[in-house]
């Protein structure tokens, strides 16, 4: 309730008393020295003083005020309205300290009181409490500022220290610090025991990060599985590595979920200012360059910032954007590499091997876009249309006259995938394909992410007829009680293996091994990498009469790969 300038005033008058003993708002009166003379109800209870006591009495007896931050006395805005004769409104973060021990922070104003004549004979001050306003702005600002789940700081706050940070360093020529840090994996955690363990996972990582940090640092998170450290007023970068280094240390500790002890590491990019970058955003972006770099060298690492990052990340984006482009325009190029029966030299199948042409006609590796594309969700349609340029072969192939079944990788998200039943069954009619003729090269790796539900899909792609086979064994870490379970028709050895099987007596034994695990699964084996006949003789010998590799053919276009078929198999 604010007040102008009020005339005079006679506190007898029984309308003027109903008035102010019924407004929600406290009112006390006082004479030209700071004398009460009035108080209604509202002030009694927000000072703890009744009329009858307060009378007379100063007003900064009755009505204490202090700052509420500093706790210092306030002078009362009556003595001010009083002197200047004027409006007054009341300091901001007042703070009201009643004889009964109860705090309210008030606001409003006081006013001077003036005769008819013009004569200020006193004045009134009006107050009410924002205790609860100024609460619930506080906890709207807290809700604003923090993340929920953790209650760290979120990035609106990051960023806001970032800027302090920054120009701190800027003008005391200090160094600044950002580590970025990403949990691994933690989305097939998530997918395997649901979102709500990944949130336990999550609070704990920030209670065990907090631990580790002095309050002058600043942890926040910034959603999903990330999480930053700033570190302020450095004189050199060593505290950053010593620091990061300590953090990937504490998750040597598993963490426990569920009553299950579950071990966790963690990727760190770490940015320094002004070395690496000149604002805050800038000093962001490359910390999160240096963590994709370190998940890239296989995660559990931390890696700095370097320019080198920067051009690796401005290539990977051109090729995100490269990708993108040729998904949807259906324009991904499938080259074939033929499989050869090596007894007889005859050829049985090909492989399906999928490449990415840039704007210039070149090739892109498929060992720097396959990894683009699982980490950019891009996997699934990439999966889908090389399935479907493959059966489209298989088809065309068919009508030639020549047999040639195609087999193509499945990647891990894909093999995960609700959809990947669907995808098989609609390449598969809408060519018109014998499902046999389809064959699918499911990595060990992804068959052991989850070996209870693995045996179920496998049943349900082998119920579609197509073969399954398992790519790159010897590489993962399968359990041999799990293999027999599945419900697979071929293995492959891995290239890596017979690349050196005749220098290296150790890749022998394993090829050796390997073979003689397939054949008590009675399981077709199919050899990658096969370059000399060396290796070719020494395959056979141990009794894997299928090969893949350079001897017979490199990887061919489609073009190139249909005049091959037509060289080296015979008609139906």
């Amino acid at each position: 309730m604010a007040w102008g300038d009020i005339k005079l005033i006679s506190w007898g008058s029984l309308s003027l008393r109903v008035t102010l003993n019924s407004i929600g708002d406290a009112v006390i009166a006082t004479d030209i020295d700071g004398r009460v003379t009035f108080m209604n109800p509202i002030a009694e209870r927000m000072t703890g003083w009744r009329f009858k006591d307060a009378y007379n009495e100063k007003i900064e007896n009755v009505m204490p005020l202090q700052d509420a931050l500093s706790k210092q006395t306030l002078r009362n805005p009556i003595y001010i309205a009083l002197r200047e004769q004027r409006v007054v409104a009341m300091a901001l973060n007042s703070e009201l300290y009643n004889q009964n021990g109860v705090n309210y922070t008030v606001e409003d104003s006081a006013a001077p009181i003036r005769s008819e004549i013009g004569e200020v004979i006193g004045a009134i001050i009006v107050f009410h409490d924002v205790s609860e306003t100024m609460a619930m702005a506080i906890k709207m600002s807290h809700l604003a500022n923090h993340d929920q789940l953790t209650d760290l700081p979120n990035r609106i706050l990051l960023q806001d220290r970032l800027t302090v940070a920054c120009a701190s360093a800027k003008t005391n020529r200090l160094k600044a610090s950002v580590i970025l840090i990403d949990i691994d994996h933690l989305k097939y955690l998530n997918d395997s025991l649901g979102h709500q363990f990944g949130d336990d996972l999550i609070c704990q990582m920030a209670r065990r990060l907090s631990a580790l940090l002095s309050p002058s640092h600043t942890l926040s998170r910034l959603g999903g599985d990330e999480f930053v450290i700033l570190m302020a007023d450095l004189v050199t970068i060593e505290p950053s590595s010593l620091m990061a280094k300590k953090l990937i240390d504490a998750m040597h500790e598993p963490f426990v979920l569920d009553n299950q002890r579950y071990n966790v590491s963690v990727s760190i990019g770490i940015s320094i200012f002004p070395d690496d970058a000149q604002s805050p955003e800038e000093l962001m972006r490359h910390a999160d360059v240096a963590m994709y770099r370190a998940k890239q060298e296989g995660r559990n690492r931390l890696r700095f910032f370097s320019s080198e990052l920067e051009k690796a990340l401005l290539q990977r984006h051109e090729q995100e954007l490269l990708l993108r482009d040729s998904l949807q325009r259906n324009q991904l190029i499938v080259h074939y590499q033929p499989k050869f029966d090596m007894t007889n030299q005859r050829m049985i199948g090909a492989e399906a091997l999928v490449r990415l042409e840039d704007k210039l006609g070149n090739l892109i590796s498929p060992a720097l876009f396959i990894p683009l594309a699982e980490e950019s969700n891009l996997i699934l349609e990439l999966g889908k249309q090389v399935m479907f340029s493959a059966c489209l072969m298989t088809r065309q192939l068919l009508d030639a006259g020549f047999s040639v079944p195609i087999s193509v990788n499945v990647a891990a998200a894909q093999f995960a995938s609700s959809e990947l039943e669907q995808h098989i069954k609609h390449a598969i009619a809408t060519n018109d394909l014998p499902p046999e003729m389809l064959e699918l090269e499911i990595t060990e790796t992804a068959l052991m992410l989850d070996a209870s539900l693995t045996q179920t899909k496998l049943e349900q792609l082998k119920s579609i007829g197509v073969n399954i086979s398992i790519d790159d064994f010897g590489t993962g870490y399968s359990s041999l009680a799990y293999l027999q379970k599945f419900k697979v028709d071929i293995m492959k050895i891995d290239m890596s293996f017979v690349r050196d099987m005749m220098s290296n007596k150790h890749d022998f034994e394993i090829v050796k091994t390997i073979v003689s695990l397939g054949q008590s699964m009675h399981l077709k084996l199919v050899a990658e990498g096969v370059e000399t006949p060396e290796q070719r003789d020494a395959l056979q010998k141990l009794g894997c009469h299928v090969g893949q590799g350079y001897l017979y053919s490199k990887p061919l276009s489609e073009k190139d790969f249909v005049s091959f078929v037509h060289q080296h198999m015979p008609q139906n």
